[in-house]
């Protein structure tokens, strides 16, 4: 019989960078005795997104956070919203450019990840943030 069932992760960032929440869905999942179906993950936030990436190498994490860092640069000229520091309009572009929100097939009560994949939340902002992810799975 096909189930729903919805929750919520509230995850610390310490500052711009990536954040691995793999772990904390996959308890999410084994507490619902769930095993198939879809997982939808959506983060609620204007200026941090969600991304798919490897989960082997440290250097592709920081390597990816570099490179949004020269594609958009922080206190650029061309800003107009600057109320909440030179770091906000960036982030929000920054999260424009990738996603809040993630599909991933849930097979024997896991997220059907490829071997070297992980799940995080990419904190756009330079300071520590609490940010809500919000869970909605489907299946039995």
């Amino acid at each position: 019989m096909i189930r729903q069932l919805s929750g919520e992760k509230r995850c610390q960032t310490r500052g711009r960078g990536l954040v691995d929440v793999t772990s904390p869905i996959n308890d999410w999942l084994a507490h619902s005795g769930l095993q198939e179906g879809v997982l939808t993950l959506f983060l609620q936030h204007t200026s941090a997104s969600l991304t798919i990436q490897e989960n082997a190498d440290p250097d592709v994490l920081r390597d990816l956070d570099n490179f949004f860092s020269v594609l958009v640069p922080d206190g650029a000229a061309q800003y107009t919203h600057t109320a909440e520091g030179p770091d906000d309009m960036p982030a929000h572009i920054r999260a424009s450019l990738t996603d809040v929100s993630l599909s991933i097939p849930v097979f024997g009560g896991r997220m059907c990840l490829g071997t070297w994949q992980g799940v995080y939340i990419f904190e756009h902002r330079t300071s520590p943030h609490i940010r809500t992810l919000a869970l909605n799975f489907i299946g039995e």
